[in-house]
């Protein structure tokens, strides 16, 4: 390998034994046959991962790699061995993983229950299945109940789910001896795969079931009762248990995924657990002070703004926003005051606003002092 071997396990070259450790059981696992069955491209980076592993987690195999790089292994290198399908020094890449998470020697025995391969076969299990949900935001507030239906996989009728003709009987698989895999090697190392004769069902069906050709589901409309709670967000993902596709001959159900997405309001904008609304104000209110009514989700509530409110200026009503998804406290409603400015005035409108104007010699000082302050450099 011509690679950076500190590169290949993602780690630096100053890297811990310690980080080298954890680098390569994470690389290892992602890797790893039985995970990937059938794929040569991570087969191929499981060896590579293991040798660099053998040679890193070693004191002096490291040194000589530190000073003469991968040549250092290769055939006639300093450290190089005998030729062959396994490491530098003749190590298995599997036993290389076994030493590190504790399995048996030689195959894969053991990883399948790490990954899941214990009294269920996964080949058996059912899928999960994912449903898009649409809700208001008074919906997402208050959370509710909705009943949808959708297709997928249910236990056949007829046979129960057990894939077998009424009367029909069963039998070990010979090929498997009841397992549901069988391992294969390439002279290499062993690897896991799913019994090409009873499909990993770990066993044969005299007569199978005409209603489902043996597989003991068929697919129908399944209805199911969701309770979405308060404070789901676009994004949120609920799982309902055993409501996805069910097994192959009684095997265990998938799940439910529902993803939720809410609507856009008219009148609040989200952040999280708060809402933030903007409320028109007259411009003699936001001069004087006085009441203003403000929307909430529910209802609405009365604000008193002081005198001089300038135009952008935000009030906190706390425990007003959305409730929290993991229940307690809810956020707060932020509410943005703009001046409304009116279009059109009528005589008597106009006389004191022209008034006040004067009074207050605007016409001389359209812009405010203060704001002129800040930015003086521009009107010297």
């Amino acid at each position: 390998m011509k690679e950076d071997y500190y590169a290949l396990l993602g780690v630096a070259k100053g890297a811990t034994a310690d980080e080298i450790k954890k680098a390569y059981r994470k690389k290892a696992m992602e890797f790893h046959p039985d995970r990937n069955p059938g794929d040569k491209v991570a087969e191929e980076k499981f060896k590579q991962i293991s040798r660099v592993y053998e040679v890193l987690s070693d004191e002096q195999k490291r040194s000589l790699y530190d000073k003469h790089g991968a040549a250092a292994f290769e055939q006639g290198g300093p450290g190089g061995g005998g030729g062959g399908q396994r490491t530098h020094r003749g190590a298995d890449p599997m036993d290389i993983f076994n030493q590190m998470f504790g399995g048996g020697g030689g195959g894969g025995g053991g990883f399948g229950d790490m990954f899941g391969g214990g009294s269920q076969s996964q080949e058996t299990s059912g899928e999960d299945l994912r449903y898009e949900i649409t809700l208001t935001l008074e919906e997402a507030a208050t959370g509710i109940s909705r009943k949808v239906t959708y297709r997928k996989h249910k236990a056949c009728e007829k046979c129960t789910g057990s894939g077998a003709e009424p009367g029909s009987k069963k039998s070990r698989c010979p090929t498997c001896g009841g397992q549901g895999h069988v391992v294969r090697s390439n002279g290499f190392f062993q690897m896991r795969q799913v019994c090409p004769s009873c499909g990993g069902q770990g066993e044969r069906i005299e007569k199978p079931c005409r209603g489902c050709a043996g597989e003991g589901r068929v697919v129908g409309d399944h209805s199911v009762d969701l309770r979405i709670p308060p404070g789901v967000d676009t994004g949120t993902r609920l799982r309902s248990s055993n409501n996805g596709s069910a097994g192959r001959r009684n095997g265990a159900a998938g799940d439910l995924y529902v993803e939720i997405t809410i609507q856009d309001h008219e009148l609040f904008e989200r952040d999280g657990d708060d809402l933030a609304c903007a409320v028109p104000v007259k411009f003699s209110i936001a001069a004087l002070g006085g009441p203003i009514e403000v929307p909430k989700l529910k209802g609405k509530t009365i604000l008193k703004i002081p005198a001089g409110t300038q135009g952008g200026t935000t009030f906190r009503l706390k425990g007003e926003g959305m409730p929290k998804l993991r229940g307690g406290t809810c956020g707060d409603l932020l509410v943005r005051v703009d001046i409304d400015v009116p279009k059109k005035l009528t005589d008597a409108q106009r006389s004191a606003l022209q008034a006040y104007a004067d009074a207050s010699n605007d016409g001389a000082t359209p812009v405010s002092d203060s704001w002129k302050h800040k930015f003086r450099k521009f009107f010297s």
